[in-house]
């Protein structure tokens, strides 16, 4: 007889199964909440499409023939990954390996990887972390394809497929070698100093209004306050000099703390330049638009749990930042 899985109830091969593990029609019935005569005609209707007796009556219990011996391994390997499709995922910090690929620049990649490294240490000693650079990728198709779980940055208003948290906002600073004096910082100063800034691309890279925008994903590339530097050096007999524009944040404390340069970063960048580098933070004579550095993944992955824990472990690691330590 020809079986046709479209016409096959599975029912039948949840009977099959219980029937081989359990070798004995009573507890079979038990294990699937059916009664002894229900497993019995399920039984009968599975020998019937196969044309295989299936199981033996013995005095040691149903006894397997050929075919369902054959059979075993796959139905129960098909029953598993049903299952597993239809239950709601589970996901289990402490005992999983699975890897996560993030993209951060270095100033976040600096601020954020200490506490989230010793969260993950206490918590999910066996996951490991891939950290890419947010820039020179194409950062909207890694998070299309899944090649990056969750990016870290500044963006623009996101593309409806994505979903984007808050993580901290900053404000902007200057930044001088701890040797360097500079004494009270007014604007009329701040017009003569020699300035490093950061910048991710350029306008030769599409940059447009300090963001760079990649299939309707738009994310910042100027590391600092563009319009309110000009705008609070505007009546100023010399405009800001960009003595140096880097592509990171990296050589930032070596560029300083020997030279009379001066640079306009991050407040918590500044905050961990100190602890490190002989740096000193001075207070800029302007006020500048915060920022928000946010978290932002595809639309596909919400409510999946593992996905849904990195999240809040990444929202507690930047606990400190949010109050502003």
């Amino acid at each position: 007889m020809s079986v046709s899985f479209k016409t096959l109830d599975l029912n039948l091969l949840k009977v099959f199964d219980a029937v081989m593990e359990e070798r004995s029609v009573l507890r079979a019935s038990q294990k699937v909440a059916l009664s002894q005569s229900a497993v019995s005609h399920c039984l009968a209707r599975l020998r019937e499409m196969l044309d295989d007796d299936l199981f033996v009556r013995t005095a040691t219990g149903m006894q397997p023939t050929a075919r369902a011996l054959t059979m075993a391994p796959q139905v129960r390997a098909a029953l598993r990954a049903l299952e597993a499709a239809v239950e709601l995922p589970t996901f289990s910090p402490a005992a999983s390996t699975k890897p996560f690929t993030l993209a951060a620049n270095d100033f976040t990649t600096m601020v954020l990887a200490p506490p989230l490294l010793k969260i993950l240490s206490r918590e999910a000693p066996a996951i490991d972390l891939t950290i890419k650079p947010v820039t020179r990728i194409d950062l909207a198709e890694q998070i299309d394809l899944g090649r990056i779980d969750v990016a870290i940055g500044v963006f623009s208003t996101p593309p409806s497929r994505f979903r984007t948290a808050l993580l901290f906002e900053y404000d902007d600073v200057l930044i001088v070698g701890r040797k360097r004096k500079l004494g009270r910082l007014d604007k009329a100063k701040l017009a003569t100093l020699p300035l490093v800034v950061v910048s991710f691309g350029g306008e030769q890279e599409g940059a447009i209004g300090g963001f760079i925008s990649e299939r309707g994903l738009a994310r910042r590339s100027e590391m600092y306050d563009r319009a309110a530097l000009e705008r609070a050096l505007s009546e100023s007999e010399r405009p800001p000099r960009i003595a140096v524009s880097l592509p990171h944040f990296l050589a930032l404390p070596a560029l300083l703390v020997e030279s009379e340069l001066a640079a306009i970063v991050p407040r918590p960048l500044a905050r961990a330049l100190e602890q490190t580098h002989a740096i000193t933070t001075c207070e800029l004579p302007y006020t500048t638009t915060p920022v928000e550095v946010r978290l932002l993944w595809h639309e596909r992955v919400a409510g999946e749990p593992s996905h849904e824990w990195l999240h809040e472990v990444l929202r507690r690691a930047t606990e400190e930042l949010r109050r502003g330590g």
